[in-house]
């Protein structure tokens, strides 16, 4: 994991340096919405993404950056009190994961070569927190599948100042084929979430509060982008924006 984070660093690195039109065969769409949409509000962020790739057999998603308006109060949302063990997590699912650790859900279609044809699988995702080594909040995605690659996998992430890093490891397909390509994502941060708090002897329900949007919205809207590595040493980038909400 620590020698495909690096080659995730050194391929951002590489992206950042290259001109948009040395850009590869894969292009990439990215979409953001609040739910609620009111200013100085909690609401949950969700994120959508879309790949197109023009080769025959697509080349695996390495990671994701997303680069958020620093004005958006993920570290004050109140997401990810608790952490989840990612080994117990791989080893048991998400029945292992403390209720407190769980911030948010999301979907997935991956892209599956099967001899001349490409097959599509849908997969459920469900976000928790993870260990901080570092003092930032660190996301473990677990993703499901069922068919034709019965699989559960994990990807990594960290919340940075205003950006996003998620690292995906490579999935393994069927024997002798291609590694599973990513297609579409879609992750939410909050929603509906049951924390638990111990007040005495009593464990009161709660639900976290959600990602604070400010008072006042930047001009033009918020702003989000996103740069994407492949296994193949190819790169893609998008934007998008956010329209101002009215105020809550």
């Amino acid at each position: 994991m620590r020698a495909l984070a690096h080659s995730f660093a050194c391929a951002f690195a590489l992206c950042a340096i290259m001109p948009a039109a040395a850009l590869g065969r894969e292009t990439a769409r990215i979409s953001a919405r609040f739910t609620p949409e009111h200013l100085a509000s909690a609401t949950t962020v969700s994120f959508g993404f879309r790949i197109a790739q023009a080769a025959e057999a697509p080349a695996a998603l390495l990671g994701i950056e997303v680069a958020y308006p620093r004005t958006l109060g993920f570290a004050t949302s109140g997401l990810g009190v608790a952490a989840c063990s990612p080994e117990a997590l791989e080893a048991l699912g998400p029945a292992a994961c403390p209720p407190d650790s769980r911030m948010g859900t999301g979907s997935a279609l991956v892209e599956i070569q099967v001899g001349p044809e490409l097959v599509e699988e849908n997969v459920a995702l469900t976000l928790f927190a993870g260990p901080s080594p570092d003092g930032y909040l660190h996301l473990l995605v677990y993703a499901s599948g069922g068919f034709p690659v019965i699989a559960d996998v994990l990807l990594t992430g960290v919340l940075l100042p205003g950006r996003i890093d998620i690292v995906v490891p490579p999935i393994p397909s069927l024997p002798e084929a291609p590694y599973v390509a990513v297609a579409q994502l879609q992750l939410t941060l909050g929603g509906n979430l049951t924390y638990y708090e111990q007040v005495g002897r009593r464990r009161i329900a709660y639900r976290p509060p959600g990602v604070g949007l400010p008072r006042n919205c930047p001009h033009g809207g918020f702003q989000f982008a996103a740069r994407f590595a492949f296994l193949d040493g190819e790169h893609a980038s998008a934007r998008t924006s956010v329209a101002c909400p009215r105020r809550g």
